[in-house]
């Protein structure tokens, strides 16, 4: 299965057919069909949620949704964290409404990074249900309060109370649309983009690139890995896409390292140079998770590329240590294993088989680039805008349904 999703991800990311494979070719057929019957099924679903066959439902406090065109890699759940910690610092609490997909690797680092905050995440696939149990609980906060705390320019802990909700975030929401959202903001990989420009599972897209119409505010991520002038071209392919398209850079500065084996070690990012490195990952981006550790001073990076949320077994293990053993009889000295947080979310206690060889676990912070005139300062400052217009809107909505 492992392989199949390899040759899957290669066909998808191969803007050349001819250069694929026998292998790979003789797939596409398969593929091409399985497409076709996916985009007649996102037509249909499409179309009874604009009839009003498929309700879309409203909740009473606002709604962020955090989401992205293709699979894996886009950043989206660091910028679902980023958004719960500004929100946490304004004084609002957020309600982080996560899926729970391929054993909830991504709300267990939420929730350790979030750790002592008042942030609340739900896990579950009807996003809806699951936010409608946490307000019944916790009861939430009048959209108009919330608007006017975000104004308010002193942070400090929430005046309202750190059980009522004040804003939901929905992780990976962009096809969730069930769910009635007041932003929109669509995260999009700069390393990997559109792939072939195909929809699942013969390409990567999830939708057609026009979905990019839908959205409030567009983010590069992983900006810093890529040229000026390809960033310029990129800027000009979203804008022929939707030319009013607020779009911001970020990337993942890398801060430090834990060891897997004693989460509360703390090593600066120094402890790799002059060393072997073997990068293990499942995750969207390898390149980007590589070509970061290729920077932190390293003799030598090889790696080991997983699908994304794949589950480390015994076999996985056993492979990898036959890896760390040829490195370590090439160059001499024993190399070191490097793990994103959110492989070590996924299972904290396998990658502990690897004893003796030292594994690490990256941390990185999710940062706003500064691009012309769009800082962190202005996308929070739009989002603002945003939410208070849509909240404004709500209310003369509100004002004339009573009326009437």
């Amino acid at each position: 299965m492992e392989k199949l999703r390899k040759a899957v991800n290669e066909i998808a990311y191969g803007k050349d057919q001819a250069k694929l494979s026998p292998l790979h070719r003789s797939l596409v057929p398969a593929l091409s069909v399985a497409s076709a019957l996916y985009n007649l099924a996102l037509s249909l679903r499409r179309s009874l949620y604009h009839s009003g066959l498929f309700r879309r439902r409203r909740l009473p406090i606002p709604v962020i949704s955090v989401g992205n065109l293709t699979w894996g890699g886009n950043g989206k759940t660091p910028m679902v964290e980023f958004l719960a910690l500004w929100l946490a610092d304004s004084g609002i609490s957020p309600l982080v409404l996560n899926r729970g997909y391929a054993g909830g690797d991504e709300a267990r680092m939420l929730q350790r990074h979030l750790l002592g905050r008042p942030v609340k995440i739900g896990v579950g696939a009807n996003r809806a249900a699951t936010a409608t149990s946490f307000i019944e609980k916790c009861g939430y906060v009048d959209p108009s309060k919330v608007s006017e705390r975000l104004w308010v320019d002193s942070k400090g802990p929430s005046h309202f109370g750190s059980e009522k909700i004040g804003v939901a975030i929905l992780d990976d929401g962009m096809q969730h649309w069930g769910l009635q959202r007041d932003i929109e903001i669509v995260m999009i990989n700069g390393l990997m983009l559109w792939g072939n420009c195909h929809l699942l599972p013969l390409g990567p897209l999830r939708e057609p690139l026009n979905a990019l119409r839908r959205a409030d505010v567009v983010v590069l991520h992983h900006a810093d890995l890529i040229s000026e002038q390809r960033l310029k071209d990129i800027e000009l392919m979203l804008r022929d896409v939707k030319e009013s398209l607020t779009i911001f850079f970020t990337k993942m500065a890398p801060s430090h390292f834990f060891d897997v084996r004693n989460f509360n070690s703390k090593k600066p990012l120094e402890a790799l140079c002059n060393t072997i490195v073997l990068c293990v990952s499942a995750i969207g981006s390898a390149d980007a998770f590589v070509l970061g550790i290729k920077k932190l001073g390293a003799v030598y990076v090889d790696q080991l590329e997983f699908s994304d949320h794949h589950s480390f077994q015994s076999m996985d293990m056993e492979m990898i240590k036959e890896r760390l053993g040829e490195l370590e009889k090439k160059f001499g000295s024993k190399p070191i294993v490097v793990v994103t947080e959110k492989d070590y979310d996924r299972d904290i206690d396998i990658l502990r088989h690897l004893d003796p060889f030292e594994v690490l676990a990256l941390c990185s912070e999710f940062k706003i680039i500064p691009y012309k005139e769009n800082t962190e300062d202005s996308f929070k400052q739009l989002l603002k805008e945003i939410l208070q217009d849509k909240l404004q809107g709500r209310n003369l909505y509100k004002h004339v349904n009573h009326n009437h």
